[in-house]
């Protein structure tokens, strides 16, 4: 599969992502609405001083002095308004972005195809999902109010200061470009090493996911060292690409400060010679200076953002680059009904990737409804790749699958799948009760006596009804608290209650002890009557009643027939028989 890579510039990707806020435009709004409120109190502040000193400090103006401190109040009071409306606003819509993007990165792996789950980490997946998701919230809420609250009330303040001394103002203007440049320079740092943080982070949770899962090899195999070695890399990686940002934003946000201090003791100097005292009075300097000081803070929010803003972008990409990623493949339009089960291989070719050597080569087979068909063969030869064809789980790139004359290519993905149940050799269940592991998805409706008819014809009943909650017992994660032979018998329970026409199983009882499997192997014989079963096992032994076997080599079939026609002939499946009975016997 070639994957897809968003390749926008940072402006680009800020649309995209505030693209994202457009539903909540009502809030947003709002949001606005109340930072204007705030920028009219900043130039509303900087106004009343003049009046405070000219009017009540100098003149003694009694009508003065009794309205200044009242406006003050109301000034503040309205400020807390615009305050709140624009904060709780912003954050509102964020998190109501982060909520949507959230859901549809999860929306998204459902619906992305097995191939992208074969060369991604899980831990990379968590980490877009969780990290880099939080940093879009925080582009998307701190670093937009800031962005609009302060570029507002700088806007208001500069105004206020033109209208206070147009020559005071120009002197100041005349650093912006020189601010730029360094904005945007500083800019480019930030999401570089922003994008290697959003690296790293995956990289430190597939390490601890790998941890997690694979504690008891680690123990046994004595990987504790690898393991913390790795993870000492990684972390210290980590926390180089973290100081690189705090070193870039220490130096940044000082020289900044630096040039503005620089202008702002030259407008002081220039403010004080005797042709400006004379033209302004000393509350509308103070004014002056008051604004100007307002608004040296707010610019210097501005560029305190720039490093929160940046690994917004570098998450920004990371989150819409997993979101090109090319879904699974359903151009069908057909559905089926009902089938009997009838499958048709017709020179099928496949490989996992269209660089990758051939797993499937011109191969043909015909599976007739009904059948129970074992797949053999040494590791490699297709087997699996073969089966997984069927539900698409990959998409085979020459010949046609069809089921009943069908192509299945035709037909939707869910039609398809509804026709196919699936035990697997790795059990998958789900951290809830056994009841909605066994009714888990399209059998939600199941009834509990279905559900435990299920379970009785895989022989699960037993063990079930002795756990304290019965089928309402948590089964933990990916079902830990229960033995590898009651996951699987869980797995065929589920099979059987889906009562689908087609039936794959990939070493159903690979987990069961002897006396389990006897049962199972009852079970499953039963289960398999009436169905078109495909059986992928290496234990010969539990294949020897199927009515035909296929003999797997290089991706091709090499030999098919029933159990006895194969010893008879003596061939590949007769000398597998022969190595694996000796091989049990020498063990016993």
């Amino acid at each position: 599969m070639t994957s897809a890579t968003v390749k926008f510039d940072g402006v680009a990707l800020y649309r995209r992502l505030l693209s994202n806020a457009l539903p909540y435009w009502r809030v947003f709004l709002l949001a606005i609405c109340g930072m204007l409120l705030f920028a009219f109190t900043e130039t509303a502040f900087a106004k009343l001083v003049e009046p405070m000193l000219d009017g009540s400090f100098l003149k003694k103006d009694v009508e003065t002095i009794r309205w200044v401190p009242l406006l003050l109040i109301l000034v503040f009071a309205i400020r807390v308004v615009g305050s709140f409306m624009s904060n709780y606003g912003m954050n509102f819509v964020a998190r109501s972005v982060v909520r949507d993007l959230r859901f549809r990165i999860f929306d998204h792996l459902l619906a992305l195809p097995s191939s992208y789950y074969d060369t991604t980490s899980s831990g990379t997946l968590v980490s877009r999902m969780v990290y880099d998701v939080e940093q879009v919230g925080d582009a998307s809420s701190n670093v937009v109010t800031i962005l609009i609250q302060e570029t507002i009330t700088i806007a208001a303040l500069l105004g206020f200061m033109l209208m206070q001394s147009v020559r005071l103002t120009l002197m100041l203007l005349v650093v912006v470009p020189v601010l730029a440049f360094l904005v945007v320079t500083i800019s480019k740092r930030f999401r570089k090493l922003s994008r290697r943080i959003q690296g790293s982070m995956g990289d430190v949770s597939t390490v601890t996911e790998e941890c997690i899962d694979a504690n008891r090899e680690i123990k046994v195999f004595g990987g504790q060292a690898y393991e913390r070695d790795q993870f000492k890399t990684i972390n210290e990686y980590n926390r180089k690409q973290f100081l690189k940002i705090s070193m870039t934003n220490a130096l940044s946000s000082p020289t900044i400060e630096f040039i503005v201090a620089t202008t702002f003791s030259g407008i002081l100097f220039y403010a004080t010679q005797p042709s400006m005292v004379v033209a302004l009075t000393p509350g509308k300097f103070m004014s002056f200076m008051v604004a100007m000081v307002l608004m040296l803070q707010h610019a210097r929010r501005l560029t305190t953002v720039n490093v929160t803003l940046q690994r917004g972008i570098a998450a920004a990409h990371s989150v819409f680059d997993f979101l090109e990623q090319p879904t699974e493949i359903d151009n069908g339009s057909e559905s089926i009904r009902e089938l009997t089960g009838n499958i048709r291989f017709e020179h099928v070719g496949f490989a996992y990737s269209s660089s990758g050597k051939p797993v499937l080569q011109d191969l043909n087979l015909e599976i007739k409804a009904g059948q129970s068909v074992a797949f053999v063969g040494r590791s490699g030869a297709g087997k699996t790749s073969l089966v997984s064809l069927l539900p698409r789980f990959y998409d085979y790139q020459s010949g046609t699958i069809s089921i009943d004359n069908c192509d299945i290519k035709k037909l939707t993905l869910a039609n398809l799948r509804a026709h196919i149940s699936l035990v697997s050799q790795h059990v998958t269940l789900f951290n809830d009760t056994i009841a909605h592991n066994l009714a888990y998805g399209a059998l939600g409706k199941a009834s509990d006596d279905a559900i435990r008819q299920a379970a009785k014809a895989a022989h699960a009943l037993e063990f079930i009804e002795k756990l304290p909650n019965g089928f309402d017992t948590l089964v933990g994660e990916n079902g830990v608290l229960l033995s590898g032979g009651q996951r699987q018998r869980l797995a065929i329970a589920r099979a059987i209650l889906k009562n689908a026409p087609i039936l794959i199983l990939d070493e159903a009882t690979s987990a069961l002890d002897t006396e389990s499997e006897r049962y199972i192997q009852s079970a499953l014989d039963e289960l398999m009557k009436g169905r078109t079963s495909l059986i992928i096992a290496h234990r010969l032994s539990t294949i020897e009643k199927v009515d035909k076997i296929i003999v797997m080599q290089d991706g091709q079939v090499l030999e098919q027939g029933n159990h006895r026609d194969l010893i008879a002939k003596g061939g590949a499946y007769a000398r597998l028989h022969q190595l694996q009975f000796s091989s049990q016997d020498a063990q016993r």
